[in-house]
């Protein structure tokens, strides 16, 4: 060992001392002062490279906390409250932030556990219990137990709450076993009672002092507490009064594994889906989702700047026929002409800029039930002839409109303010004129229809549009229990076979091979009466800065749980070390 100590000492010794380094330049050529940089230069670069190779070969890059963005919604926060905001998007987006569920959606639309741990369905699907995870605080810190559950669905049943929802709770019994356990009781079996339970939780020891009458105008709707992946901030109002900026911070104590990777966000309200798209265009608000997908042609350099997301909703927009205030439409000859009549591929293409698809049931395509196989009306204007000619519809006079014993094919035809659906309505009248039909629009504001039109059944024709749930019960559209307000069968649509398909439908639990065969049935009864012309289903638009990665959503029920999987995304990266 003294040897070899020895040794070392004497290279030591040998060794060039720095002063003598120093002088290394001066006894070099210029030509061998180049090649000894120049191989200083290979060394350090080659030793670089290496440490990134091994770097890159033994870590992974994975998502790291912080970051914001900033997201542009079109209307006004009223109540930030999950059991009033089903009216108004901006508090349905806020609600879907701030608030969670004892289910919810992901972004498939597949619906999970979210405050409940698990859940037990009980005697023939009329009982269900969930047990509550126990970990959960408000934003507040306080405890979420079985009470406020318990709270939350007592007053959507309340009609001194004035909640949209109280119709989906009707006879249900809640019941709280212990602080994490709910019983609900149903009087007969329904399916699709799951989708329910996603309604955002209240925290009752904020709202059981407050008066219900005196709920909707309590200021807690507008300083929400609730347990979601955020908490609200900073809010700012504009000189009128209304809410112009909201901030929301990632909460540490949000129920799942890790809290929300993204920090922060902010949230910037607009009059008008044009005025948001005008500040896009200046550079703020990284994210948008459009109303209308006519729009998506002014905004500027969104290739560049945004990913897009083409969402798919349980929704469709069709024209459903009042057969008891038109004579004309009563004829089911001429309802089957105007099916064949129809180019819905022209209406997409130009009342929806081709951002959309075809539907012709009354369950559109990716929503449970829907049927491939089931006969659809194909375009086929010389078919719709060859049936009017039949029933005796021809134009006499050569005025271009049919008539039939004095009776003129003419249709009034009732639709909303939105763009898409102006512009589809004079699209109808364009290709319904080609087999002699007459249609007179009457455009109204949605307020107008819901109050003039709708809830009276006053109208010969409406194209309007209705929404299901990803697990959909069309009872509501099409039971003839359903026809009149507030039932939503706005073609007033009459079937014994359909009215028991229907009923045996939603209360079949834990066998979707009989649900989705009486679905089938009940599909191809309406295609085969001709009630309505079905058109089409948009896509929900939506557009993220290209920072923000891990956004997968696909499929949602409501264009607020684009918000689904909210605590996945994330903008900062780090790399750790690969597992073994």
């Amino acid at each position: 060992m003294g040897r070899v100590k020895q040794i070392i000492r004497e290279l030591i010794k040998k060794f060039p001392s720095w002063h003598q380094w120093q002088k290394v330049p001066s006894v070099l050529t210029k030509k061998e002062r180049y090649f000894v940089l120049g191989f200083l230069i290979l060394a350090i670069v080659s030793l670089f490279g290496w440490m990134i190779s091994y770097n890159l070969k033994h870590t992974i890059l994975v998502p790291n906390y912080g970051g914001s963005f900033s997201e542009g919604i079109v209307g006004n926060p009223q109540y930030i409250n999950p059991i009033l905001s089903q009216t108004n998007d901006a508090d349905r987006d806020l609600s879907e932030l701030i608030f969670s569920g004892l289910m919810k959606y992901d972004s498939r639309g597949n619906l999970v556990a979210d405050l409940a741990e698990k859940y037990n369905i009980g005697d023939n699907g009329k009982v269900y219990e969930f047990f509550l995870k126990k970990n959960i605080k408000w934003h507040d810190r306080a405890p979420l137990t079985a009470d406020d559950v318990v709270f939350t669905i007592g007053a959507i049943q309340n009609p001194d709450y004035r909640s949209a929802l109280r119709i989906n709770w009707s006879g249900v019994e809640v019941e709280k076993v212990d602080d994490w356990t709910v019983r609900f009781k149903l009087k007969t079996p329904y399916a699709p009672f799951l989708s329910n339970t996603t309604v955002g939780i209240l925290p009752s020891h904020i709202w059981k002092s407050i008066l219900p009458e005196k709920f909707l105008l309590a200021p807690e709707n507008l300083t929400p507490v609730g347990t979601g992946p955020y908490q609200l901030g900073k809010m700012k109002k504009d000189k009128e009064g209304f809410i112009s900026y909201v901030e929301l911070e990632a909460f540490g104590d949000y129920n799942t594994e890790t809290r929300p990777f993204i920090e922060k966000i902010q949230i910037y309200f607009y009059p008008s889906e044009e005025e948001l798209i005008k500040a896009y265009n200046r550079g703020k608000p990284d994210n948008l989702t459009l109303i209308s997908n006519q729009n998506k042609n002014l905004l500027r350099g969104v290739n560049v700047k945004s990913n897009t997301y083409r969402l798919n909703l349980p929704r469709y927009f069709s024209v459903f026929f009042n057969q008891s205030k038109s004579k004309v439409l009563s004829d089911k000859n001429v309802r089957l002409a105007l099916n064949y009549a129809t180019n819905k591929k022209e209406i997409i293409e130009k009342a929806l800029n081709g951002e959309g698809t075809q539907v012709d049931s009354p369950i559109p395509s990716g929503t449970f039930g829907q049927n491939e196989k089931i006969k659809i009306y194909e375009f086929n204007p010389e078919k719709a002839k060859e049936i009017l000619e039949q029933a005796g519809w021809k134009d006499a006079d050569n005025d271009g409109i049919r008539e039939k014993k004095e009776e003129k094919l003419e249709i009034e035809l009732v639709t909303t303010e939105l763009n898409q659906l102006q512009q589809t309505a004079e699209i109808l009248k364009e290709q319904w004129a080609k087999i002699g039909a007459k249609v007179n629009i009457i455009i109204s504001n949605i307020g107008e229809i819901q109050q003039e039109y709708i809830r009276p059944r006053e109208y010969q024709a409406i194209l309007f549009g209705e929404v299901l749930g990803l697990d959909p019960d069309p009872y509501s559209f099409w039971h003839s229990s359903q026809k009149k307000e507030p039932g939503l069968n706005l073609a007033l649509y009459d079937n014994q076979k359909v009215d028991v398909l229907l009923k045996d439908a939603r209360q079949v639990i834990n066998n979707d091979e009989l649900r989705a065969k009486e679905y089938e049935q009940f599909q191809q009864l309406i295609i085969d009466d001709a009630p309505v012309v079905f058109l089409y289903s948009p896509y929900q638009l939506y557009f993220t800065a290209k920072k923000i990665k891990g956004v997968e959503v696909e499929n949602i029920v409501l264009p607020s749980k684009r918000f689904a999987d909210i605590q996945k995304w994330y903008i900062k990266t780090q790399r750790i070390k690969k597992s073994q």
